[in-house]
């Protein structure tokens, strides 16, 4: 670790030490510490699913609404695949860390995350702090849509064919209509995402950061990237409105705009460092 780096750690814990709230910000890279893939350009998607490299289709021709009509068992074969990936993937430690922290906070702790894997619940995180803007994968809605119905998949078993990556018959269905169900995310091109769930996240988040909101909210952002740049944009906004100090956590991109943090560190490493100089000074 260099010395700019060590002085960004010694400003993180600074920072996060004089806090009394704190704005989780998590991109895909969160998840890549716990084991999981982010699919970071096609060659990282296909290394995932070979399948789709000989079927010449990408990650963002593969996550579109429009395969659960073309070709459901495809369409739940990638999906059905990840589902139960999230599922069987413990967090990393670095959740729990989190989790310390915002319960020794005034105002604690809220989520804002792209993740659609469920990690922050799963984690022990207050359902009621989290804001997932792509939806939840372990939410499910009607495919056609025929209502506004979502539901909870907690029961849900989907059996994928490992060579093939197709869904194994019975697919998912709505339990209202009986046509293909679908995971409650939102895709390239979906017209029929419901985002009912999550427009209540965001009221939830609206009215949190109201009370938060001010110089003593730090924003902790964990490998959220460029390409899909709705988290770092939440997170500068935020910054940019409130005052409060931005401490972005990326590998690869850790530039912020001036008087923020940036560490190049992945999402793990830079918790157990910022971690070990708050309890020194405890």
């Amino acid at each position: 670790m260099g010395e700019d780096s060590t002085t960004s750690i010694e400003d993180a814990a600074i920072a996060i030490s004089n806090a009394d709230a704190v704005l989780i910000t998590a991109g895909a890279g969160m998840g890549v510490d716990s084991g999981l893939p982010d699919f970071r350009g096609d060659t990282g998607f296909w290394k995932a699913y070979p399948p789709f490299e000989r079927l010449g289709i990408s990650f963002v021709d593969m996550a579109n609404p429009g395969w659960f009509k073309r070709d459901p068992e495809l369409a739940w074969g990638f999906y059905g695949h990840r589902f139960n990936l999230y599922r069987e993937t413990k967090p990393h430690r670095g959740f729990e860390i989190l989790l310390r922290w915002a319960e020794n906070l005034a105002h604690g702790a809220f989520v804002f995350t792209s993740n659609v894997d469920g990690h922050f619940q799963r984690a022990g995180f207050d359902r009621e702090r989290i804001i997932e803007c792509h939806g939840s994968i372990n939410h499910f809605q009607c495919s056609e849509p025929c209502s506004s119905q979502i539901w909870r998949a907690d029961e849900v078993d989907i059996e994928v064919d490992e060579n093939s990556f197709r869904a194994v018959p019975p697919l998912p269905e709505c339990p209202r209509c009986g046509a293909i169900a679908r995971p409650n995310v939102l895709m390239f091109g979906d017209w029929h995402w419901n985002p009912g769930r999550t427009g209540d996240q965001e009221r939830r988040f609206s009215d949190w950061l109201s009370m938060a909101a001010g110089p003593n909210l730090v924003i902790a952002e964990f490998g959220a990237g460029t390409a899909l740049p709705t988290v770092r944009m939440t997170s500068e906004q935020v910054a940019s409105r409130s005052g409060a100090a931005l401490v972005r956590i990326n590998p690869r991109e850790p530039r912020v705009p001036h008087g923020h943090i940036g560490l190049r560190l992945s999402a793990i490493e830079a918790l157990e460092e910022i971690d070990v100089r708050l309890s020194a000074e405890n």
